[in-house]
């Protein structure tokens, strides 16, 4: 073959650097946009944080810069603020609005800044150390494990050498749930032959730990766990010996609700073993998740929604995002003739500041868009709960905003809206459907709130089966496979009809 240069003509279809900062921005949850905009603030000397207290900084700056007439192009830059709060009732949306404002972003921006070119959010700083609200170990501390819950009340005990380590060994085969992992005989083995350690002694350092606090860790079993807790109660506990019994060699009929052969080994009555089902269901199976084992989780919301009178308003949450502009003192050293590297240095700056912080008023704007719409579509979950929950797919969202599916992606993940119904992650509000009798549609969201409903209610001697609730959902018009069901009871948590017979 030949070769030869050939001239082609096409289109192709790229992302600009300030455009992939937007989508990356968009994306951001509320705890990672605040660390974006530190980096930022890190990175870029032409940004910095805006107090509310510094209108006589904000007010020499401006007087600096008309005295500057030589570096300033007489071009106005608009001014970024919040969008304004959302009333449904006076307001509507406009389904033709551009897809957050990103085409709207001059492609060649001045490079003298104005003051008004700050990013008008409420700051979201941390208080101060020197604060009385401030908690150093709520900042700093890590959450206690059961490990260190238990060494700590090891060393509040006298013991040999030899009976320490094999409590430590046992303190680190026990599970976060308190139950002892691993075999006596395993633990035996690792320990250095030298050392003469025999079976009893490990057994009887168990004891010692079976002793602490919660009550029933270190249990090797179920049985064994029910059955400390039983014996930390007071002698004269009603039934108490009952109880034990039944743990101890008649559990596994109570995990199967056979009441009618328990009734008949144990020799009671049904309202004697009602009150033994009682006080055994105050224990706790799972003792160790008495105790902390990580850094609690908060959720900031992005969005909050309250009603004022017959009016529910969306506006975003202004702690949400912190106070970002540019530095009027840098940037009123910028000169647009000037081409030293100091001066291309100050105006590159300049440049990305001015799109990061039109980014960010871009992707408020965007997820006010979205949020407004949500509320527009579910208000009657707002004002009647989870059962009047409507069908709601990505595409419905964005043929009303204007915008691409993946946008709405975007900007539904990890964002939170702030209800007075409770804080629901902003995809809690999108649901399948299913059919009706009379050809409408129904939220699978809606079906589960019914299903749960449903269970609440039940006769606990006859619990109600995954067959029973779809022929009961079936007289209501809708239309629901019993698998269907089964599935959304298992999303819900919800045990079996088997498990969830009990005496009444």
């Amino acid at each position: 073959m030949k070769a030869s240069l050939v001239l082609k003509m096409g289109q192709q279809l790229t992302m600009t650097p300030q455009l992939q900062q937007a989508i990356r921005l968009l994306q951001l949850s509320s705890l990672d946009l605040q660390q974006e905009v530190q980096e930022a603030l890190e990175v870029n000397p032409m940004l910095e944080m805006a107090d509310d207290g510094d209108d006589d900084y904000t007010a020499a700056g401006k007087n600096e810069q008309s005295e500057g007439g030589d570096h300033d192009n007489g071009e106005e830059a608009p001014a970024v603020t919040l969008p304004d709060p959302v009333e449904f009732e006076s307001r509507q949306p406009n389904a033709d609005a551009p897809e957050g404002k990103f085409d709207e972003i001059p492609t060649d921006l001045p490079v003298d800044t104005q003051w008004e070119d700050v990013y008008q959010t409420s700051a979201s700083s941390l208080p101060n150390q020197d604060d009385e609200e401030w908690d150093y170990t709520s900042r700093t501390g890590t959450g206690e494990t059961l490990q260190s819950h238990l060494e700590w009340q090891l060393n509040l005990i006298p013991l040999s050498d030899t009976d320490r380590l094999i409590a430590e060994s046992l303190i680190d085969a026990i599970s976060a749930d308190g139950y002892l992992e691993e075999s006596l005989e395993d633990i035996l083995e690792s320990f250095d032959p030298m050392l003469d350690i025999e079976a009893d002694e490990v057994e009887m350092v168990l004891h010692r730990i079976q002793q602490f606090e919660p009550v029933g860790v270190g249990a090797r079993s179920l049985s064994e766990c029910l059955s400390l807790q039983l014996r930390q109660l007071p002698a004269d506990t009603p039934l108490l010996e009952q109880a034990l019994r039944l743990v101890k060699d008649h559990l596994e009929l109570l995990g199967s609700r056979d009441f009618t052969t328990l009734m008949r080994r144990t020799r009671m009555k049904e309202e004697q073993l009602r009150d033994v089902i009682n006080l055994i269901q105050t224990l706790n199976p799972r003792p160790g998740s008495e105790i902390a084992s990580g850094e609690a989780e908060y959720v900031i919301p992005d969005v909050i929604v309250r009603r004022e009178k017959d009016r529910w308003v969306v506006e975003l949450n202004q702690e949400a995002v912190p106070k970002v502009r540019v530095n009027g003192q840098y940037a009123a050293m910028v000169r647009r003739a000037d081409s030293s590297s100091d001066n291309t240095y100050l105006r590159n700056h300049l440049q990305e500041a001015r799109w990061f912080i039109k980014s960010l008023q871009s992707r408020n704007e965007t997820l006010m868009k979205v949020a407004s719409q949500i509320v527009e579509h579910q208000r009657d979950f707002l004002e009647q709960g989870e059962e009047a929950m409507k069908p709601l797919v990505l595409h419905d969202i964005a043929e009303a905003v204007g915008m691409h599916e993946s946008t709405i992606s975007r900007v539904t993940t990890q964002k939170f809206m702030h209800t007075p119904r409770g804080i629901f992650e902003l995809k809690y509000f999108f649901s399948s459907h299913v059919s009706t009798s009379e050809g409408g549609e129904f939220s699978s969201t809606a079906i589960r709130a019914l299903i749960k409903k449903l269970v609440a209610t039940e006769n606990p001697k006859k619990p109600l089966s995954d067959s029973k609730i779809a022929g009961l959902l079936e007289e209501q018009g809708i239309h629901v496979a019993r698998r269907t069901i089964a599935k959304y009871r298992e999303s819900l948590n919800i045990a079996p009809s088997s498990e969830r017979k009990r005496l009444v």
